[in-house]
């Protein structure tokens, strides 16, 4: 019971947190607009670059970053410092994956918002800061690759959500002793990266009908951050 109580009250309060959609309240704060009026009708870090520029961008990476972190920082001090519950014969860090699902479903489908949010790559990314750094930088890495590459956000996105799930799945199964810890964190990074391209889906029909933007493009229209 105290474990399902862990788990039920962590998604919900991660989920609630992650509600708070930074590009939203920013913008809202300061240009006294919807970000999801403007560009391409995402609430994301993208479209805010797109259509306010790189200081109003800074804003809403910095709030993601502190989001992110601060929702799996809580959830293991809460539950596994203070209540001393672990999962999975001691995995330590299950109760972080779940938080930063949950903080990422919130941003993505937020309650407060009509559930019309961003795409959650950057919140992704700053939630793995706090549970697998070296995982985090493999992911990181091969967005900057492929987005260079590319010339595409959208397709460097994609392919780290996709790095992420399997490099987690490797990386853990060499060094971690517990199990099945490390196969019930790939199963949630398989459904944060599921989550992701589903996000991705205009822009994956772009990119087949060729009208996908690149980066330094000019604006194609409908385009999606």
């Amino acid at each position: 019971m105290v474990y399902a109580l862990c788990l039920i009250n962590t998604a919900l309060l991660s989920y609630f947190w992650g509600s708070l959609n930074s590009a939203i309240i920013l913008v809202r704060l300061i240009k006294h607009e919807d970000i999801r009026e403007k560009g391409s009708g995402n609430a994301g870090l993208t479209n805010v670059i797109r259509i306010y520029g790189k200081g109003m961008g800074v804003g809403v990476l910095i709030f993601d970053l502190i989001k992110g972190v601060a929702a799996v920082l809580a959830a293991r001090y809460v539950v596994t410092d203070l209540v001393g519950i672990t999962f999975f014969g001691g995995d330590e860090i299950f109760i972080g994956y779940i938080a930063g699902l949950f903080t990422m479903v919130g941003h993505m489908f937020p309650v407060f918002y009509g559930f019309h949010g961003g795409k959650g790559v950057l919140l992704a990314a700053t939630t793995l800061i706090a549970m697998d750094p070296l995982t985090c930088a493999v992911s990181v890495s091969v967005f900057l690759i492929v987005m260079f590459a590319t010339k595409y956000v959208s397709v460097g996105s994609i392919c780290a959500a996709v790095t992420y799930a399997v490099f987690t799945l490797i990386y853990q199964t060499v060094r971690s002793n517990v199990f099945p810890g490390h196969i019930a964190n790939f199963v949630i990074t398989a459904i944060i990266a599921a989550l992701i391209i589903y996000m991705h889906k205009p822009n994956i029909e772009r990119l087949k009908a060729g009208t996908e933007n690149k980066i330094g493009q000019k604006k194609k229209k409908n385009i999606e951050g």
